[in-house]
């Protein structure tokens, strides 16, 4: 895995490894990410990137926080509950020495709460396939006031999803296995 643009095009990551049984890292393989990052860039979105406030939930290695980084994102907040997730992403962190743009909160990020750490312009959502989170972490999202009116959400699953209530699908893409959803949060 390596950051694919930007300032640290090219920069690998810390290997994911075997992982442990309870981490299920599925990271988003490079050629995902290019795309995702192409569609934000092309997809008369604006560029939403640089100067962005990045919320990666179920983070895992933390790559797509990271692209965005790379890409002038202002700061990233990395949500995942995995201790090897976390380790990972701190490890990750270091390499591409962002500390000071990047912080990690291990949190359910189905059970997310209130926020007290500001509002987000760019959320990244890639939840363990099929088990309907990421739905959940949306709205846990809204309630807790995490997002900013109009911010775009990527949101990957394996199968096509109806946004929930206060989102609104703008895009969606089939890359090989991964169903690539663009959301805007309606709701303030």
């Amino acid at each position: 895995m390596r950051i694919i643009g930007g300032k640290f095009r090219g920069i690998t990551l810390a290997n994911v490894g075997k992982g442990d049984s309870e981490a299920h890292l599925r990271p988003t393989s490079d050629r995902v990410r290019e795309s995702i990052f192409n569609l934000l860039l092309n997809g008369g979105y604006g560029n939403p990137v640089p100067d962005a406030r990045v919320l990666d939930l179920f983070a895992g290695t933390g790559a797509l926080g990271l692209e965005a980084l790379s890409r002038g994102a202002s700061n990233a907040l990395f949500i995942d509950d995995g201790v090897k997730s976390c380790s990972l992403i701190r490890e990750n962190i270091n390499i591409l020495k962002v500390v000071d743009k990047a912080e990690i909160y291990r949190r359910d990020a189905i059970k997310i709460g209130l926020t007290n750490k500001g509002q987000y312009d760019l959320l990244f959502l890639d939840p363990p396939y099929g088990k309907k989170m990421g739905e959940t972490a949306l709205a846990a999202c809204r309630e807790g006031g995490w997002l900013v009116g109009g911010a775009l959400c990527v949101w990957e699953e394996n199968a096509q999803q109806i946004p929930p209530i206060g989102f609104n699908l703008l895009d969606v893409r089939k890359y090989g296995d991964t169903w690539v959803h663009i959301l805007e949060n309606t709701l303030i």
